[in-house]
């Protein structure tokens, strides 16, 4: 069911832009100010969330840990799966988010019959993600080009290592392929593997089909359509130095790619597309296993009047020596004061 409504979801979002821009007027507000729309609520998303969660109270080390802890001197400490100082915690936290390094350590686990249980590495999940996730950043460096003038440095030569095998006219990017490949393996590998699929969401097919859907706009734009890229660099320029225009005869495909870029950047932080900044804020990642070595008090506690059991004992004894519990003093040793 969820499936159907994010592929209904992201067809309606394909056809609104398709439809709308052929109306009079309507490709100033796809080419405008849905950017600006979706720019203001990405921004403000962002700060939201990471303001919430640097908010949230993390009186105590609660790391998620692979390995042996720091302990006795002849017992080997797994200084990155259980780190115990700030710098071996920032050595983890840069393996996990530039080398994805507890998805490299994911294990799939499988039952047969007898019954036989089986653990495997599974690399494979691991390699889409940072495929995808490194061809992404690629495409977006590389659209730096229409955002900046003159163009920096960097940007010609990321294209001329991304386009080297110069395949057709124009050349075509390595990363566009891996970033297909990479998007529609993570899709099919969520439907067709059961346990994934029992848990998916719609919220979690709908940004795969809308990536995959921005991905081939943005192929059909560079590779099967015209596009003016004069009046597509006057576009967004003007977008953003705020002196927006919207230039006539850019093609529909654009308009379409850019709406759909839009909402990708307005639903990001409302999305679960937002743990690349919460990784960062998430306590079982960025803070050392010291538990051990340092105290760590609650720092919002604040003083409760306690009733203990002596004194519990003093207000009731009389009632649980009827009811035959037993007491630690017998009724001649009760205190002057819980007699009165």
């Amino acid at each position: 069911m969820g499936i159907w409504f994010s592929l209904a979801a992201v067809v309606v979002l394909v056809l609104a832009p398709f439809l709308g821009v052929r109306a009079p007027g309507l490709h100033y507000f796809f080419g405008v100010t849905m950017p600006y729309i979706a720019i203001f609520a990405f921004l403000a998303g962002v700060v939201f969330r990471i303001l919430r969660w640097a908010r949230s109270p993390v009186p105590f080390r609660i790391p998620t840990t692979a390995g042996q802890q720091k302990s006795l001197s002849w017992i080997k400490h797994s200084k990155l799966d259980n780190p115990s100082t700030k710098g071996q915690t920032v050595a983890r936290m840069i393996l996990e988010v530039l080398l994805f390094r507890s998805l490299f350590r994911n294990t799939k686990f499988e039952m047969e019959k007898g019954p036989k249980f089986y653990y495997q590495w599974e690399k494979w999940l691991w390699l889409a993600g940072l495929a995808f996730h490194y061809s992404f950043l690629v495409i977006l460096i590389r659209h730096l080009r229409f955002f900046t003038e003159p163009v920096p440095f960097f940007v010609h030569n990321i294209e001329r290592l991304d386009g080297f095998l110069q395949v057709g006219l124009p050349g075509i990017y390595i990363t566009d392929m891996i970033f297909m490949v990479a998007v529609t393996y993570l899709f099919v590998r969520r439907v067709i593997i059961p346990q994934v699929r029992y848990i998916s969401l719609p919220q979690d097919y709908f940004p795969l089909l809308l990536i995959f859907a921005i991905g081939t706009t943005g192929i059909l734009t560079r590779y099967f359509t015209k596009v003016d890229l004069i009046k597509v660099k006057q576009l967004v320029m003007g977008i953003i130095s705020f002196k927006p225009v919207a230039p006539e005869g850019i093609g529909v495909i654009f308009f379409i790619h850019l709406f759909l870029v839009s909402v990708l950047f307005a639903y990001f932080p409302f999305s679960k597309l937002m743990h690349a900044g919460g990784v960062l804020l998430s306590p079982t990642r960025n803070l050392p296993n010291d538990n051990r070595i340092r105290r760590h008090l609650n720092p919002w506690n604040y003083p409760v009047k306690v009733h203990t059991y002596a004194e519990y004992e003093d207000h009731f004894r009389e009632k649980m020596v009827e009811a035959g519990l037993p007491v630690e003093k017998e009724l001649d040793e009760t205190p002057v004061s819980a007699k009165q």
